[in-house]
């Protein structure tokens, strides 16, 4: 089993630049994945791990053995599995995985799908909470557009809590997103304030997407125009927006809820 215990290595300072910079996880077209949790269910989401590294004292290898024994690991120091890892508290295993096509005709949806966009959100981590809601909710298909952030940012990672990998995920501008949803017949519903309608008081039950915006500027003039209904939740405090993550979550779940989930 190889063994690497210098920082200084030149593969670790290669996955120190993969966990910093989007540009060379684009490049590569791979990215780093941190904890067991997250590895079984990329696994499970048919990503293919390219190395798999562990630190032999954070690492329980006797709960682990099999999983290790197929990937042929690099055994890392303490230090190096620091100099590596995104979370301050974790399990003592990384893999690097590769990326997966975003495409939207990669999307494999079923006769009546839920889809929720995201237009240009940029927080990774409200895109790892969304991602999370989705899970929940068993969502068809989340579609990003006009992505402001690099979908395997390692915050992003963290924050879906291994969600990115449970979820089909396409990426496109809004307007190749909107010809999408059109050409599949479903039905976009966009929240905004906009000339809206309380956001129970629709038919979600057929092919449905449900369009939300940044915090700061809510859906572009592109979307608004081509919503068969925009629609809001009612607020009875100060404020007329709540976080999009939260906001998600609502509107999923009436959703589910008038389809009998």
């Amino acid at each position: 089993m190889k063994q690497i215990t210098s920082s200084q290595n030149p593969f670790i300072k290669s996955l120190v630049i993969l966990q910093e910079k989007a540009k060379a996880r684009k490049q590569s077209g791979t990215f780093l994945i941190e904890g067991m949790r997250e590895i079984e269910l990329a696994i499970k989401g048919n990503y293919e791990l390219e190395t798999v590294l562990f630190c032999p004292e954070l690492l329980d290898k006797s709960n682990h053995l099999t999983f290790l024994q197929s990937y042929n690991p690099i055994e890392i120091s303490k230090e190096v599995y620091q100099k590596l890892a995104y979370r301050d508290t974790t399990e003592g295993i990384i893999a690097v995985a590769k990326s997966k096509s975003l495409e939207l005709s990669d999307l494999i949806l079923p006769e009546n799908p839920l889809i929720l966009v995201m237009e240009a959100i940029e927080k990774p981590g409200n895109i790892g909470a969304m991602l999370r809601t989705c899970d929940a909710a068993s969502v068809d298909a989340v579609i990003i557009a006009n992505p402001k952030t690099d979908l395997y940012n390692p915050n992003i990672v963290r924050s879906s809590v291994g969600c990115l990998f449970t979820n089909q995920i396409a990426t496109g501008t809004s307007e190749e997103v909107i010809k999408f949803l059109n050409k599949k017949n479903i039905t976009i519903f966009g929240a905004t304030l906009q000339n809206s309608h309380f956001y129970h008081t629709q038919d979600y039950t057929i092919p449905t997407a449900l369009v939300v915006g940044t915090e700061a500027t809510g859906l572009t003039q592109v979307w608004r125009e081509n919503t068969i209904q925009n629609i809001i939740i009612p607020m009875q405090g100060e404020i007329d927006s709540m976080n999009v993550s939260v906001a998600s979550a609502i509107l999923l779940f009436e959703a589910k809820r008038q389809r009998g989930f």
